[in-house]
């Protein structure tokens, strides 16, 4: 399941969105809705989040509907981001202001403390506002890299070594790409089988990175 799908900045709202109260009930409900219909293993993908709660929505629906039982928890994520540093990186685009990125910080931070386990200190932890660190102190869930799970998935390996080669498509390749997003995966894994990205823009910060690929096709 994905954390967008109930707990999303695009997801259909009533009323005006707001950074400080929007929570990941809607999440926990989905996983406690899979835990009581028999899943025992829940994969969430933490992405495109509206909420900076640190997971306790999603906790407080979780044990609302039963708890997690003998079921597994498994938050794939891209972000390296810490606990207490979610509000500072993703709070803007969600809507907060300095002064509510300053508000969120603290209650990440005290959200921290009284968590089984202390969140604050493990990367990737800052995923979905703090939603894979809610997860990861509460109920010891794994947190795996996105992009690995789906070409795990796809069997992307076998596939590519039989490939004459890979096209990859992205709105932009840039400073970031490298940065564990599903292409610097492909990348690593494309053995030598070239690689051809055709792309929306390409960042001056792209920098010698663009010579892992055979060719960048720039669309603009």
């Amino acid at each position: 399941m994905e954390i967008a799908a109930a707990s999303g900045i695009t997801t259909p709202h009533d009323g005006p969105r707001d950074p400080v109260t929007a929570d990941t009930y809607g999440t926990g409900m989905l996983i406690a809705a899979a835990v009581r219909r028999g899943a025992r293993r829940i994969v969430v993908a933490a992405g495109g989040s509206a909420t900076t709660d640190g997971g306790l929505g999603a906790i407080s629906a979780i044990e609302d509907g039963g708890g997690l039982g003998d079921a597994s928890i498994t938050v794939l994520t891209d972000v390296t981001t810490r606990y207490v540093d979610a509000a500072r990186v993703f709070a803007p685009q969600k809507g907060a202001d300095p002064a509510t990125v300053d508000k969120l910080t603290r209650r990440l931070a005290e959200t921290a403390r009284h968590l089984p386990r202390d969140p604050a200190s493990v990367d990737g932890n800052g995923a979905a506002g703090g939603f894979s660190g809610g997860m990861w102190a509460q109920y010891g869930a794994e947190l795996r890299s996105g992009a690995e799970h789906v070409l795990d998935a796809a069997g992307f390996d076998a596939l590519a070594a039989q490939a004459a080669a890979v096209v990859v498509g992205e709105g932009r390749v840039d400073g970031q790409t490298r940065d564990g997003k599903i292409i610097s995966a492909i990348l690593a894994r494309a053995g030598s089988t070239p690689v051809y990205a055709v792309v929306g823009s390409v960042g001056a910060d792209l920098g010698d990175y663009r010579s892992q690929f055979a060719e960048v096709i720039d669309r603009t």
